[in-house]
């Protein structure tokens, strides 16, 4: 029995006693990454990802102005439900609102998958609420810069509204599109 000693085919300096479950090169630790399989080299764990990254060039462009777009009409309803009840209603609005955005992105862009895909929606959702957000914020800067904020938190209400509800939204659309699934 040969006890041969096997060295890293990253480092060959390093000796080690791992391998690769896919490819079966030794790799050190420095090396090896962690899967529900066990371990892999990152060459491996990078080629593995590229199958699941389905998305097409356009899809970017698509979700992207789907996200703004239903971003855009629902900071327009966020404007008008914070009317009542102090904005309380946005609290269960906002992350319901954001899952009906993921799922209308999802469908114009079939399912297609992709980690940038998934942070370009979550962009074009901030985007589309930004004219909202500034149509609200704007005569609340002006009356700071004029010094005659005299409405006091009435006034900012609304453009802290649609902060929160970015704040609920984007994460929800964003786990709606990914696919990430939160609990059992």
């Amino acid at each position: 029995m040969t006890d041969e000693t096997l060295y890293c085919y990253i480092h060959p300096n390093r000796p080690t006693t791992l391998r690769c479950n896919r490819c079966e090169r030794p790799i050190c630790t420095e090396d090896a990454v962690l899967t529900p399989t066990g371990y892999r080299c990152r060459n491996c764990v990078r080629e593995q990802q590229k199958k699941f990254d389905t998305a097409q060039w356009y899809d970017y462009v698509v979700a992207f102005i789907v996200a703004a777009v239903g971003s855009g009409i629902t900071s327009v309803l966020v404007f008008f439900a914070s009317q009542f009840f102090f904005g309380i209603l946005v609290l269960f609005l906002a992350p319901g609102a954001g899952v009906v955005i993921g799922n209308i992105i999802l469908r114009f862009i079939r399912k297609r998958r992709s980690r940038a895909l998934f942070l370009t929606s979550a962009v074009g959702i901030v985007v589309g609420a930004v004219p909202a957000l500034l149509l609200f914020a704007l005569p609340i800067l002006l009356a700071l810069i004029y010094g005659s904020l005299g409405a006091g938190l009435g006034a900012i209400l609304p453009a802290i509204w649609e902060v929160v509800y970015l704040f609920m939204a984007v994460p929800a659309a964003y786990t709606q599109i990914s696919g990430i699934r939160i609990g059992g």
